[in-house]
């Protein structure tokens, strides 16, 4: 296969994809389509070691610009896509140009959800997803500085564990009753809210956001449980995934772009990879998911780049995932229910455990706080479909490497 390919979204799914299509020995030709003024870079640092001022722009770069060179990728940057004619396989830019493709891959991913209340776009109001909005945030971050945190998310708790150790004082304010409620356990999140308290940073939950107003040259963040003063406020309450192009197109969108196990859509000249898809996973209960995660971006964008050139080989791998906060680091893999048995192995005042999850005796997922072992063991048995006793994970005294057994 020779014809051309044309990936429309320039983050971690599209570096990913331009380098599997060469790998499996695409020879055709490549053009990469970003908004962005940037070759495509991580997202997770961010929120923790460049927003800390520990890490160089340079080094968020998946790959540096030589690569698309040496790839003979074309890139198009600072550009965006406004429409695709699928009659004419034809995808349409800003400023009327027309780019051709035999095959066209959306790489997408996804954008910051927008708190639709009064005052919300008052400066001093910030989000985070990109390198830019970082260096505006970084400006903030000096000692005595008052900030709110609206969400209590893997951002905005990241943000609060770079935040207090910088000496700002940090609010945290949470619409459910628990932080990281859609991410973890009800153990996973009781061990990083009291992490938190511990820092200092001062967590609300079951608040509702009734506004932001100005006073003075502070925000005041009105809440359902009093107000919340600060000098300013980083806003994080999820993401969306960015299926516009897709859905006026005429494909199947459901939160996400429906793909197939080959991350295919319905037209089979377009194939769609990492946040912005819906696709089947044996691991969400043999339905349909979407993932907001580097793992999903980097092994979907493999298979989708075999399937492009003939070598489909369906994509069913685990989904993992991981946060830094303090000198913490929790893994998790799999993908849990509520109603899953939680099975602890380790004592969190240590700070070095793990809470595996349950379903009808099978390990479908693990939550491991600065326990590798557990983490790396528990993909292995998660992928198997195993059946481990209750009890042996419980037992410190059982190597990982033995639940296999």
């Amino acid at each position: 296969m020779d014809e051309s390919v044309v990936v429309v979204g320039a983050g971690q799914a599209a570096a990913q994809l331009v380098a599997s299509l060469r790998t499996e020995g695409f020879a055709g030709a490549i053009t990469l389509i970003g908004e962005e003024p940037y070759v495509p870079y991580q997202r997770p640092p961010l929120s923790k070691a460049f927003l800390a001022g520990e890490l160089a722009a340079e080094r968020l770069f998946i790959k540096p610009e030589e690569f698309y060179t040496d790839a003979k990728c074309t890139l198009l940057l600072r550009t965006r896509a406004t429409a695709i004619d699928r009659t004419r396989k034809i995808v349409k830019l800003d400023g009327g140009r027309e780019v051709p493709y035999g095959t066209l891959a959306l790489t997408t991913g996804s954008r910051i959800r927008k708190l639709a209340l009064t005052g919300a776009d008052l400066p001093g109001c910030f989000y985070l997803r990109g390198i830019e909005d970082v260096e505006r945030l970084q400006g903030q971050l000096k000692p005595g500085a008052r900030l709110a945190i609206i969400g209590a998310g893997y951002i905005g708790l990241e943000v609060a564990a770079v935040a207090v150790k910088r000496k700002l004082k940090v609010t945290v304010l949470e619409a459910f009753p628990r932080v990281m409620a859609r991410a973890a356990s009800e153990q996973i999140s009781a061990f990083y809210e009291a992490e938190h308290r511990k820092a200092g940073v001062d967590i609300r939950c079951n608040v509702k956001i009734e506004a932001i107003a100005q006073d003075g040259a502070s925000l005041v963040v009105k809440t359902s449980s009093g107000d919340v003063t600060a000098d300013f406020v980083l806003i994080g309450i999820g993401i969306l995934p960015n299926v516009e192009l897709a859905a006026e197109a005429g494909l199947p969108v459901e939160n996400g772009i429906v793909v197939d196990q080959n991350a295919c859509t319905a037209d089979p000249s377009i194939y769609a990879v990492g946040d912005c898809t819906n696709h089947p996973c044996a691991y969400a209960g043999g339905g349909r998911t979407r993932l907001e995660s580097v793992q999903n971006a980097i092994d979907q964008a493999k298979h989708a780049a075999a399937a492009i050139v003939g070598k489909p080989k369906p994509y069913n791998e685990v989904p993992w995932f991981w946060s830094d906060q303090y000198d913490l680091k929790l893994q998790i893999a799999g993908l849990a229910h509520p109603a899953d048995t939680v099975v602890l192995r380790g004592d969190p005042a240590s700070r070095s455990f793990a809470a595996f999850r349950l379903r009808d005796g099978v390990l479908v997922a693990v939550e491991a706080v600065n326990a590798a072992p557990e983490y790396m063991m528990s993909r292995r048995l998660i992928a198997a479909r195993a059946r481990v006793a209750p009890e042996r994970l419980a037992d410190k005294a059982i190597p990982m490497k033995e639940m296999a057994t």
